[in-house]
C-alpha cells in the first residue's frame, strides 16, 4: 500500500496530478484544472504555465492545454548521459562566458532532440534554460547536426515510413536532405526561428573516443542578435569548446 508522504508538498502534488490528467484526459482548461484539484483558477494557471515552460503541456488553438512533447518523449539512458554531462559541463560554462549566450547539451532520441543541460546567459535579453525540453530533430540546430551523421537509409527509416506520424512530405524531405548535405560540408548547423519565433541557434556534434557522435552543443541566441557577421564568431567559439569537451569526455571514458 502506498501512503502519502508525511511532508507532502501540495504544489508538487498538484503539478503531478495535472500531468496525470493531461495524460488520461488529453486536454484541460484552466477552469477544469482548478475544479479537479480544488484550487483557485490563478493557481491552476500558474501550474499549467510551468508545465508549458517545461514542455509537458502546450496550448492548442482553443486555448486548451494538451499533452506536450515531454510527455511523449522516448527514454534517454541514464548513466552514460550522467557521465557525459559531468565531463562537458565546465566547457559549457566557459563557452557561455565567452559568447554571452545560452549554451545547451542535446542528444537525439529518434526524431526528437532532448536537452540534457543548459547554461543560461546572464544578459538581460537571452534565451532561457532549455533543460528537459524536447524539439523536433529536423528543425533544431543540435538535432540537424546529429541527423547529418546518419546514412540515407537511416534517415529514410526515421522520416519516410508510410503512415508514420513523423513522415515528412516530399518537399520537406528534399529540403532536409539539402540542409544535411550543407551541415556535413561546413561542420555545423543553423536554426533560424524554426523551433521558436525569435530564437536562433548554431549546433555541432560531440564525439566519443571512437569517433561516434553522441551528443551536440548548441548556442541559442535571440534572433535580433543572430546576424551574418556574428555567426562565424559563434561557430569558432563553439568548435573550440567542442574540442575541449571531447578531450574531457575521452579522458572520462578511458578511466
Amino acid at each position: 500500500m502506498k501512503n502519502k508522504p508525511p511532508y507532502a508538498l501540495s504544489s508538487v502534488d498538484n503539478a503531478l496530478l495535472l500531468l496525470q490528467l493531461l495524460r488520461d484526459q488529453g486536454g484541460l482548461r484552466v477552469s477544469d484544472a482548478a475544479e479537479e484539484l480544488g484550487i483557485a483558477r490563478s493557481t491552476a494557471h500558474r501550474l499549467l504555465s510551468m508545465l508549458v515552460y517545461r514542455d509537458f503541456a502546450i496550448q492548442d488553438d482553443s486555448r486548451t492545454y494538451v499533452p506536450g512533447p515531454a510527455l511523449a518523449a522516448g527514454r534517454v539512458s541514464g548513466r552514460p548521459n550522467q557521465l557525459l554531462r559531468r565531463a562537458v559541463h565546465p566547457h559549457m560554462d566557459a563557452l557561455c562566458e565567452r559568447v554571452q549566450e545560452t549554451v545547451n547539451l542535446l542528444v537525439r532520441v529518434g526524431t526528437q532532440t532532448r536537452f540534457l543541460a543548459s547554461v543560461e546567459s546572464t544578459r538581460l535579453l537571452h534565451v532561457g534554460d532549455r533543460q528537459g525540453g524536447v524539439l523536433s530533430a529536423h528543425l533544431s540546430s543540435g538535432g540537424k547536426a546529429l541527423l547529418a551523421e546518419l546514412a540515407q537509409d537511416q534517415l529514410e527509416q526515421l522520416y519516410r515510413r508510410e503512415g508514420d506520424a513523423d513522415r515528412l512530405s516530399e518537399k520537406d524531405w528534399k529540403a532536409l536532405l539539402r540542409e544535411l548535405r550543407l551541415v556535413r560540408k561546413q561542420g555545423y548547423s543553423i536554426n533560424r526561428d524554426k523551433t521558436e519565433t525569435g530564437v536562433s541557434a548554431v549546433g555541432a556534434v560531440l564525439r566519443d573516443a571512437s569517433g561516434e557522435a553522441v551528443a551536440a552543443f548548441s548556442v541559442s541566441v535571440p534572433s535580433a542578435r543572430f546576424d551574418a557577421q556574428r555567426i562565424p564568431h559563434l561557430v569558432r567559439e563553439m568548435r573550440a569548446a567542442v574540442a575541449r569537451a571531447e578531450t574531457a569526455l575521452h579522458s572520462t571514458e578511458s578511466r
